[in-house]
């Protein structure tokens, strides 16, 4: 069939590619038949993030219709089956790509210092892989050695050996699909050394973005002739969309992003590059299809796949290697310490009951006035199911508390809380990207807070009530949190002047043990003790300008 009809923008080629049929002007103006193509070619970019250690099929957190609901996602071994049947669409011409924090977060990872995930990893068929914040948790030699296991390419530009400013992988890898080259830059975050305890990454430079990494991604993609260029980039969501219309990208086709775990259902445009993020734990894969006439790209598709068990069976070789690189940490981690009847989870940017449960025993452990723990979302939810109470294991502790410190005491004035206390909600809530850490909210108990995150900087807290009365500047308070290993004597969860510190001879995974012990069933739920009317009781994440909901 012979069809003659004007020139194609590349946005009105993408309504009729699935004709595959065209027909080109020539440069006199006089149209002439020409015979129709198929010759588009489409390629795959399949994206895992923040695995953290998650083996197994788990509970997983939806948003749907104003409600909470839990289902089962997630498993390495389903993961490759989605692989593997992806692949089977698209033959030769899928790439997988891990955007970081693979190794830790789970107690069988810890246990282990990430090598029970070595050669699960190795099989898994990845292509391209990069370090997340949380890789250095065991150190940079462990991190070197698991990650060199892979045995596929392991990249980051920002990353440097800190005596010889060599780096420590390759900053990029170029794979080329029947003609097509395309491009792959990794960036970690370069504040892992705040972010982390310091001792973690010690031993480890890293680069930030800057003049340099622009020049370096231009002259990359000039140099290497790529057609295609992704930054695989482990920063969250907030300095992501920023990355992507900031000059850095003016060459850069997209951002592969990682760190924040949103579920991006539908890449976020930037100025010159769009964003993905494939939510966490292994309960999605992100799918991103090129689609290339004649070697240029003409347009995209993208979806975020729920990693069903019931849909995506687990492969019988990797759960063979998950089964016997857990035997030997099974019967301790899953021993059950305590019971809940209450769902215990933590996705939420303000106040979760998983907090509120860890911050509880601890405040009941010390008998301090206000407890803290840091804002972040790991830990698959616990729940309850046939109106019984749901156990409690060691390995739901370790997902819940994936660093195990000692508890740390100390006291601090009402001022000094109130300042740090603005300081983290401008970590999480910062109206600039680059100033953010995560984007959520320091957990505590024993203190209620209400607060205006529209605010400025510095004026976004409304009132403190402490024991039922409101903080006074100048009274001191006791408080506890967990020793970040690294950190001067009298800082306490990135709070300095810390007076009367005191490091005890117990972690805070035994003072969670003690705690279900004796209360067991706990019934943890939210209760206000931090509460933004702007943001309401369920705020799952922040993100301006635009149009992204957590679901």
């Amino acid at each position: 069939m012979e069809t003659i009809i004007n020139k194609l923008s590349k946005s009105l080629f993408l309504i009729g590619i699935m004709a595959l049929t065209f027909a080109c002007d020539n440069k006199s103006g006089n149209k002439e038949n020409s015979t129709a193509k198929s010759d588009t070619l489409s390629i795959t970019i399949l994206q895992t993030a923040d695995i953290h250690g998650q083996l197994d099929p788990h509970p997983e957190l939806f948003w749907e219709n104003e409600e909470i609901k839990f289902k089962t996602r997630g498993g390495v071994a389903n993961i490759k089956t989605l692989f593997e049947k992806e692949k089977a669409k698209n033959p030769n011409r899928t790439l997988i790509v891990d955007g970081g924090d693979l190794i830790q977060g789970s107690g069988y990872a810890a246990l282990s210092e990430g090598q029970v995930m070595s050669d699960i990893i190795s099989k898994m068929g990845y292509d391209v892989i990069i370090p997340g914040n949380w890789e250095v948790v065991y150190g940079k030699e462990i991190m070197m050695n698991v990650m060199n296991s892979y045995n596929t390419d392991v990249i980051a530009q920002n990353m440097y050996h800190e005596e010889t400013k060599e780096n420590l992988f390759p900053a990029y890898t170029v794979k080329e699909i029947e003609g097509v080259r395309i491009g792959f830059i990794g960036i970690n975050d370069p504040a892992v050394p705040i972010r982390q305890n310091p001792i973690f990454s010690e031993g480890i430079a890293f680069s930030g973005l800057n003049a340099d990494l622009k020049k370096m991604v231009d002259e990359t993609k000039e140099k290497e002739n790529i057609d295609v260029l992704f930054l695989v980039t482990h920063l969250g969501v907030f300095k992501q969309l920023e990355l992507a219309s900031n000059p850095i990208s003016e060459h850069v086709d997209y951002v592969l992003g990682n760190d924040t775990h949103e579920r991006v259902r539908e890449p976020i445009q930037g100025k010159y590059a769009k964003v993905t993020e494939p939510g966490a734990f292994g309960s999605f894969v992100g799918k991103l299809t090129l689609h290339f006439v004649e070697g240029e790209l003409v347009g995209d598709d993208y979806e975020l796949l729920d990693v069903d068990p019931e849909v995506y069976a687990a492969d019988e070789e990797i759960q063979a290697l998950v089964d016997k690189n857990k035997a030997p940490y099974k019967e301790n981690l899953e021993t059950v310490i305590g019971y809940t009847s209450t769902p215990v989870y933590r996705y939420l940017t303000v106040e979760n009951p998983m907090d509120n449960m860890i911050t509880d025993a601890a405040r009941w452990k010390t008998g301090v006035d206000i407890a803290i723990s840091n804002g972040f979302r790991f830990g698959n939810p616990i729940v309850p199911e046939n109106g019984k109470p749901a156990p409690i294991t060691r390995a739901n502790l370790w997902n819940i508390l994936p660093v195990n410190e000692p508890v740390k005491t100390g006291k601090a004035t009402g001022k000094q809380i109130k300042e740090w206390l603005e300081q983290e909600m401008h970590n999480a809530f910062a109206k600039e990207p680059s100033d953010r850490f995560g984007g959520w909210l320091v957990r505590f108990s024993g203190m209620e807070v209400k607060f205006n995150v529209e605010n400025e900087k510095g004026n976004r807290i409304e009132s403190i009530t402490v024991k039922g009365q409101p903080m006074q500047d100048d009274q001191y308070y006791s408080i506890s949190a967990c020793l970040r290993p690294g950190d001067p004597l009298d800082r306490l969860c990135r709070m300095d002047g810390v007076t009367d510190v005191d490091t005890k001879e117990y972690t805070i995974h035994e003072v969670v043990e003690e705690y279900l012990a004796e209360n067991s069933p706990i019934a943890p739920k939210l209760d206000g003790r931090a509460y933004s009317d702007a943001l309401g009781t369920y705020s799952f994440s922040t993100v301006p300008s635009t149009n992204y909901v957590f679901q």
